[in-house]
């Protein structure tokens, strides 16, 4: 059977203090395969990319912001991970050109999803919790991944709320699981929690 090339996608906690945070992050980075890496807005986005923008890359991840598309060019950012809409997904593409990543998020229909593939995005991402901290059931993300893989070729993100979902997803043959909190408050650190993972995506085998 056929193994599946998931990798991680890693979204970082709120920061208040960017050079204390380096260490937890590097440790992060060492313990295991992950492909991108991104900031929220809401923070220092500038300060804080500038402090730990060349340590995500030095490990050959790829570094994002969420929202304002302009925050690239200040940062150096990879590219922008966006809420969907129809306007901001082309605004996007078209400042920041092909070689940037632009990925849609908060996509709450299939047509939604649908309309940023054809559009241009470079990625989907199903799963995240809405601003309030909500989220679908892991059942209907696996539901959409599993419904997207079999027709599409963007790359989909999947968000695992539990390291519990990483598997399931990566079988349901989503590119990319994000995970945010259950890696910054693993009980064991956030490099432990890389480590299991990556051991979860490397035994996930896809069924079909």
């Amino acid at each position: 059977m056929p193994e599946p090339s998931t990798r991680l996608f890693l979204i970082l906690p709120p920061i208040a203090d960017a050079f204390a945070f380096r260490p937890v992050l590097a440790a992060a980075l060492k313990a295991g395969d992950v492909a991108c890496v991104l900031l929220r807005s809401g923070q220092d986005v500038k300060a804080i990319a500038q402090a730990l923008m060349p340590l995500v890359q030095e490990h050959d991840a790829a570094f994002l912001v969420e929202g304002d598309p302009r925050l690239v060019a200040r940062t150096g950012a990879d590219g922008v991970h966006v809420a969907y809409s129809a306007n901001g997904i082309e605004s996007a593409l078209s400042s920041l050109g092909a070689d940037a990543i632009v990925g849609a998020a908060a996509l709450a229909t299939r047509d939604e999803a649908m309309s940023a593939g054809e559009l241009g995005a470079s990625y989907v991402m199903f799963g995240e919790p809405d601003a309030g901290g909500a989220r679908p059931s892991a059942e209907h993300t696996l539901e959409r991944v599993a419904w997207w893989a079999e027709i599409f070729n963007v790359p989909c993100v999947a968000y695992a709320g539990s390291l519990d979902e990483v598997g399931p997803l990566a079988e349901a043959r989503a590119e990319f699981v994000a995970l945010a909190d259950v890696v910054w408050k693993h009980p064991a650190g956030p490099a432990e929690a890389i480590k299991e993972a990556n051991t979860l995506l490397a035994n996930a085998v896809l069924t079909a």
